[in-house]
């Protein structure tokens, strides 16, 4: 479906946070790619330049190339920017 909404989470395993943002999105049966960054730099690297920061979870939510970023784990936040954009 072009220009559908889409949701990126940004994650690693062993993060609490993650599971919990994960467990959220699964809750409300949000659709969601899981990028696991464990063990790539690389991809700490990608955040870096896009947000200033290396940490997890982070959640990016649009399509084309508008999206919006959550850095902070705010489930209400990322509830709020889906419902938005629906």
């Amino acid at each position: 479906m072009a220009g559908a909404q889409k949701i990126v989470l940004w994650s690693r395993q062993g993060c609490r946070a993650c599971q919990e943002v994960k467990a959220f999105l699964e809750e409300k049966g949000y659709a969601y790619e899981n990028v696991d960054v464990e063990g790539r730099d690389y991809l700490r690297d990608v955040l870096e330049l896009k947000y200033g920061i290396r940490h997890v979870p982070v959640v990016e939510i649009g399509n084309g190339n508008v999206y919006e970023a959550v850095t902070d784990g705010d489930v209400q936040r990322i509830a709020a920017l889906v419902e938005q954009r629906d």
